[in-house]
């Protein structure tokens, strides 16, 4: 039984003093191959490096919105640079968060700029990209819809129904990690239900979003089969399904080579 982690974030300074162990134990449970999203660039340099150092680690760089302080113009170019130059699988983490507290009209251009020259470096590069949407999945849609051909996952996917299946008709999937595993996420649990699992993706966001039974600890890519099992009984089939159509899912978007 093989999982693919679709989103983590293994350079963070919280991995320093055990990575190695961290990545051997998500390889002990299953999790052969996992994705590393970057924030800024400030950080793509220690994802390469990470993910240069162990053939089951990918990497993805972007330009994250929360960080929009961080960034500049000319990151954009660096981007492109960098993508014509790396093995990268995915660009992200980007997109759009209106939910941040007091964000300003300005600061909200300027998301949707970056934004948008991620879709376009998306556009040149074929390649899929890694999409952080909170209170602001209809804008996204919007600007997917005027970018024709992008492809890619939703991370930590929380909206509507209807939403879903308009990403899913554009050919995006929607990723589900930790908080699927809590009682209290019956909107969660009724997406988990409802959607189609070929559009369905798995993502632990480590060090982020533990799954209930590590509430409030550090979140690692080997708990992911908590993550699994969870979908398994909220659809009523077993484990061994959602590893199988998850994998799958993740190896056509991100194009890996599973052997």
């Amino acid at each position: 039984m093989r999982f693919i982690d679709t989103h983590s974030h293994l350079d963070f300074e919280q991995f320093d003093a055990d990575r190695e162990q961290v990545i051997q134990r998500a390889q002990d449970a299953g999790v052969s191959h996992i994705v590393v999203s970057s924030i800024t660039a400030r950080n793509w340099d220690s994802v390469k490096q990470l993910t240069e150092k162990h053939q089951s680690l990918h990497a993805a760089y972007g330009l994250h919105p929360v960080f929009i302080k961080a960034h500049k113009a000319a990151h954009i170019e660096q981007l492109r640079q960098l993508l014509a130059q790396s093995n990268a699988v995915a660009i992200g983490e980007c997109g759009l968060d209106f939910f941040i507290k007091d964000i300003n009209d300005e600061e909200r251009q300027q998301q949707l700029t970056f934004f948008i020259e991620q879709l376009k470096l998306a556009q040149e590069f074929d390649l899929p990209l890694i999409i952080h949407a909170r209170k602001s999945l209809d804008i996204v849609l919007k600007h997917l819809r005027q970018h024709t051909g992008v492809r890619g996952v939703i991370h930590s996917f929380s909206g509507s129904e209807q939403q879903a299946k308009q990403l899913i008709e554009l050919g995006f999937y929607l990723g589900f990690g930790g908080p699927v595993t809590y009682t209290r996420a019956q909107r969660l649990h009724r997406l988990i239900q409802a959607l189609p699992l070929d559009a369905l993706v798995l993502e632990s966001d480590a060090p982020d979003q533990p799954d209930a039974a590590h509430h409030g600890m550090r979140n690692e890519p080997a708990y992911l089969p908590l993550i699994a099992q969870t979908m398994a009984e909220l659809r009523d089939c077993n484990l061994l399904e959602i590893a199988a159509k998850t994998t799958h899912n993740a190896q056509q978007l991100f194009n890996l080579d599973l052997c």
